[in-house]
């Protein structure tokens, strides 16, 4: 596919009246349709979206999980009637001088913005804890529309960051998912003598690993069922590899860290199995890090958590204060990102996009949607 980048904001007066956006209305049903571009307000922005990577949490909103839909433990985190895509790259093409200077952007800037909409009153955004904002609206969930469309609205609580035009979009979207990578690995304090162990080498486990190794550990270990997602691990800063599929994991890291087990656990795969590979792997003391999303419950035995090895464990949401880090991986080079971002889709294919990332035998890693592409 011949992806064009926007090297120009278009003017004002060709900015269509309609456009296509993708409408959730309910799990599994997704629609493309042709909608009234957005007006700004005097106090937002418009975009015009160059590039919006597809989640596994997209894949799991999509098809009904409770983390989104809600259940007898938890309120619904989506909402019917708005359009879906978080992970998000486009050129501000519209807005009021006072919104533009509201996020020192201009018109023509190419920028990403944070997943999260913080109001900036409840009390975690008082503390400065804006990740875990109260209300927590969402860009793709809930209150505010996403990326799955032409043109997208950016409020003036948006947490906005430039983005170099030299990138290619989907390289430039790419940095929602690795600023949740990186916080992750903040969360993991990694010592440099440390055996830190990421489970998946997907879009966000490549990124744990690029970002563990820059923390200079004593060996970053990386956990997959693909061959081909090992050897990419290697690239993205991997010293060891092991295929989980074949091998015993928590056996061969025991075996390289004289029976003790790692000083770390990143688990970035969202499936049940890998919480309790983890437990079992690590060292007394030692600690891990959850940040996937889950599409069903997880049963461990929490006495290895307490009495058994009493361990650290942490969770991890989105990418606060990592944005301008994950921004300046990209653009430096370090990452293969070609490899990384495996495949790209025009927007009238949103479907087979959605289709592709649950297709976990195949040998995509990243998939994005390219609004204005042509097959």
């Amino acid at each position: 596919m011949s992806i064009t980048k926007l090297e120009t904001a278009p003017s004002v007066s060709a900015i269509p009246q309609t456009m296509q956006a993708v409408i959730c209305h309910g799990p599994e049903n997704y629609r493309l349709e042709q909608v009234s571009t957005p007006t700004p307000a005097e106090d937002e922005l418009l975009m015009k979206v160059e590039a919006v990577g597809v989640c596994a949490s997209d894949l799991k909103c999509y098809h009904g999980a409770p983390k989104f839909w809600g259940d007898e433990n938890r309120p619904a985190w989506a909402q019917e009637g708005v359009t879906p895509g978080h992970e998000f790259v486009g050129t501000i093409v519209s807005g009021s001088d006072a919104a533009l200077a509201h996020h020192r952007l201009q018109i023509g800037d190419r920028i990403a913005c944070e997943q999260i909409v913080p109001c900036g009153d409840c009390r975690y955004c008082q503390r400065g804890q804006y990740w875990m904002c109260g209300p927590h609206d969402m860009f793709g969930f809930r209150n505010y529309d996403g990326a799955m469309a032409e043109y997208l609205i950016v409020p003036p609580k948006a947490r906005t960051h430039k983005v170099s035009k030299a990138l290619d979009p989907q390289h430039a979207a790419f940095a929602e998912p690795l600023a949740c990578s990186l916080h992750a690995v903040e969360r993991a304090d990694i010592q440099f003598n440390d055996v830190v162990v990421v489970a998946g080498c997907g879009p966000i486990g490549l990124g744990m690993i690029a970002g563990a190794k820059a923390k200079n550990p004593m060996t970053v270990i990386a956990l997959d069922m693909s061959d081909e997602k090992l050897a990419l691990a290697r690239k993205c800063g991997a010293d060891v590899t092991i295929n989980v599929g074949r091998e015993d994991a928590v056996q061969l890291i025991k075996d390289m860290t004289d029976g003790y087990g790692a000083d770390v656990y990143i688990e970035g795969t969202g499936h049940p199995s890998a919480v309790g590979q983890g437990l079992n792997l690590l060292r007394k003391l030692g600690t891990f890090v959850e940040y996937s999303v889950f599409g069903s419950d997880v049963s461990v035995d929490w006495s290895i958590i307490s009495d058994d090895k009493e361990l650290d464990v942490r969770g991890a949401h989105l990418g606060p204060h990592c944005w301008p880090a994950a921004i300046k991986m990209i653009e430096s080079g370090s990452l293969p990102m070609d490899e990384i971002c495996t495949n790209q889709f025009p927007l009238d294919q949103f479907q087979e996009a959605l289709d592709l990332v649950g297709d976990t035998a195949g040998t995509s890693v990243k998939v994005s949607i390219i609004p204005g592409s042509d097959q």
